[in-house]
């Protein structure tokens, strides 16, 4: 383990991380394929502690080209990305294995739906808490604060961790 607390596993040529290896980051991110002086160079997989990954080449660090695909199966697509679009609502579970019966809805792709804490957002890394504006992952690291921007799309667009009453409310 370095001082960043990442880890690396493979070849080296003088001293330097650079064929084939495993590089282990602190949130458990690994990246499985070519180096080059120390840099993610060529053919590589990064693979999220979720269970997604990217498939990419890499060029002194930077993908350049790449394939993501989600914990479930699902690849993403840039163009002509039709999964959960304005016609079809359906989560990728359900266009796989069909719908549940009725009574029955499926709030997120996974069947339970994760429980979030209380007070909290589940923000699809992680949980994140308005009240510190810290975003930690599903085992409660740290990974982030959240800035104005990401604060205010949470807030918006994420499960919360509690009910509350929303839509019409006649008055008494």
């Amino acid at each position: 383990m370095d001082h960043t607390g990442s880890h690396y596993v493979g070849q080296r040529v003088h001293g330097r991380l650079e064929g084939k290896g495993t590089y282990t980051l602190p949130t458990d991110t690994k990246y499985v394929g070519e180096m080059k002086d120390g840099m993610f160079h060529g053919k590589g997989t990064l693979h999220f502690p979720g269970g997604s990954k990217y498939e990419g080449t890499w060029d002194c660090g930077i993908a350049i080209e790449g394939n993501y695909t989600f914990s479930d199966g699902l690849k993403y697509t840039d163009d002509k990305w039709h999964y959960c679009d304005g016609y079809d609502r359906r989560f990728y579970t359900e266009i796989c294995s069909g719908l549940k019966p009725a009574g029955i809805s499926q709030l997120t792709n996974l069947s339970p739906p994760r429980a979030i804490p209380e007070g909290c957002y589940d923000c699809g890394d992680g949980f994140y808490n308005p009240q510190t504006r810290v975003v930690v992952d599903y085992k409660l690291r740290f990974l982030r604060n959240a800035d104005d921007d990401e604060h205010e799309l949470i807030i918006r667009t994420c499960r919360k961790g509690w009910d509350e009453i929303v839509g019409y409310t006649p008055k008494e």
